[in-house]
């Protein structure tokens, strides 16, 4: 739920301009998520928002949507070793310790395929819609880890 909110809130600041805390909670909830003030607030922090002249922004905000990509990239590129598909779930094998930082990525990257991810210390399991979704998936983290 948090990765969902945090994407919307970063598209609601790339599409819209936000100018209080009290305007971007009330967008938020017409979105479906209802969050209190506390809870807002930590997302800003974590998000690392600022407040400019016209409202609020993303820190880089010139960074384009697919430019975010890169993140999983470096992930992939520096701890996984191998991705294997197993009918709708997909397994990643990587250096020990790097399942978790994958995993995580994985679920910022918010990619329509991908249900949820399990970590352990050098496995992922990625949870898939159905076969399909899993082959896409077992295709473009193969690429990346190479």
């Amino acid at each position: 739920m948090k990765q969902q909110r945090h994407s919307a809130i970063r598209e609601l600041l790339v599409t819209t301009t936000v100018t209080s805390q009290d305007e971007l909670r009330r967008k938020l909830a017409k979105r479906g998520f209802n969050v209190t003030q506390a809870t807002l607030s930590r997302d800003m922090r974590e998000l690392n928002l600022y407040k400019g002249p016209n409202g609020y922004t993303l820190a880089n905000s010139a960074v384009a949507e697919d430019d975010r990509s890169p993140e999983i990239n470096d992930l992939l590129k520096s701890f996984g070793l191998e991705v294997r598909q197993a009918m709708n779930q997909v397994v990643i094998i990587t250096t020990t310790g790097g399942a978790q930082p994958v995993a995580a990525g994985l679920d910022y990257e918010d990619w329509d395929e991908i249900v949820g991810t399990i970590a352990g210390d050098d496995t992922v399991l990625v949870i898939c819609g159905d076969i399909e979704q899993a082959k896409t998936i077992t295709a473009r983290i193969a690429e990346l880890i190479r």
